[in-house]
This record gives structure tokens, C-alpha cells and sequence, in this order.
């Protein structure tokens, strides 16, 4: 005697939620965190003289190591993006600690990352290309918008001290989509 279709469809679906169930307390262990993902503008000359404002992206992922409020951040950004080749493209890779507090979805964070630059451009009267160590402090406000997604508006003070001329506006504004996990 053949096992009825109906059947077969209704175990997949008591097998499939027997196993979400047990899988329940191994999902509630995974680390928990944010990838946001978004524009972001330098101020006037942050790394390099004549340079003038940059605009570019930024993305970066925080992953919560310590409750209720520590964890570690990575970012990325890149600028010069449709400039010409006289602007240089900067790229900066930094790492550091976030301390993020919450409520009602609402998530204010601050950071202290450390890392480096890399700025290279192709023409122009000043020839730059080369690297330095470069450091980011500032925070933001992510705003929910649906389940697991917020709205990021950032600000920081980036600097890369052996290169950045005086009186350069040594300031990043960032704002993007957060994914919350």
C-alpha cells in the first residue's frame, strides 16, 4: 500500500518544525551584532593638502563580545569615488572596541578604532601615493526601521596624524542601512 502524499507533506512540516525547535537554543548562543553598509563624506584636507572633501562608502560590522555593552568593530571606507585622477582615492581599514547601549530599538553607539590609510592618485601637480596610520573616534545613533533592519547616521573624527595638514577638517559623516542579527 503506497503512503499517501498528504501524509509525506505533513511529516516535512512536523520534521522541519521539530527541528526549530531543537534548534532553538543553539541560534539563541550565536553572537550577536550589526553590518552596516552606507555613504560616508571626509571634511576638507582630512588626510592629504588641497584635497578638499571626499565622498565615498563605509561598511563595517560590530559583533557583541561582552554583555550587555562591549564589543569589537571593524570598518572599511573608501573615497574618491568619480573624482579625477588628480583627487586621490583613500582607503581606510581600522579595528576597535564599541560600546553600544539600547532602547526601543533604539541603539546610540560610540567606537575607538585604530588601523591605517592608503591614498594613491594618478595625476594632478602633487603626486600622492602611500600609506600612515590612521585613527577614527565618534559614535552614531541607529533608528529601527522593520525587524532587523535601522537607519545609521554617524559621525567621527578621523585622522591620520602623520600626514593630515593643519587646520584640515579631520571629520567623517557616514549614514546607511543596518543589518541587525
Amino acid at each position: 500500500m503506497p503512503i499517501p502524499l498528504r501524509f509525506l507533506r505533513t511529516s516535512r512540516v512536523l520534521s522541519f518544525a521539530l527541528f526549530i525547535l531543537l534548534a532553538m537554543p543553539a541560534l539563541a548562543q550565536l553572537p550577536k551584532g550589526d553590518l552596516f553598509a552606507g555613504f560616508s563624506r571626509t571634511g576638507n584636507d582630512t588626510f592629504y593638502p588641497n584635497v578638499g572633501d571626499l565622498n565615498g562608502w563605509e561598511v563595517s560590522g560590530y559583533l557583541k563580545i561582552h554583555k550587555p555593552f562591549l564589543g569589537v568593530e571593524a570598518d572599511v571606507a573608501h573615497y574618491g569615488l568619480g573624482a579625477n585622477s588628480a583627487v586621490p582615492r583613500t582607503t581606510t581599514v581600522l579595528f576597535g572596541p564599541r560600546l553600544t547601549v539600547g532602547a526601543l530599538g533604539i541603539h546610540l553607539f560610540a567606537h575607538g578604532l585604530v588601523g591605517g590609510e592608503h591614498s594613491a592618485n594618478s595625476g594632478g601637480g602633487v603626486n600622492i601615493s602611500g600609506g600612515a596610520f590612521a585613527y577614527a573616534l565618534g559614535g552614531g545613533v541607529d533608528f529601527p526601521l522593520v525587524p532587523f533592519f535601522a537607519w545609521r547616521i554617524q559621525g567621527d573624527r578621523i585622522s591620520a596624524p602623520s600626514i593630515a595638514p593643519p587646520g584640515s577638517t579631520q571629520a567623517r559623516f557616514s549614514t546607511g542601512l543596518v543589518f541587525r542579527f
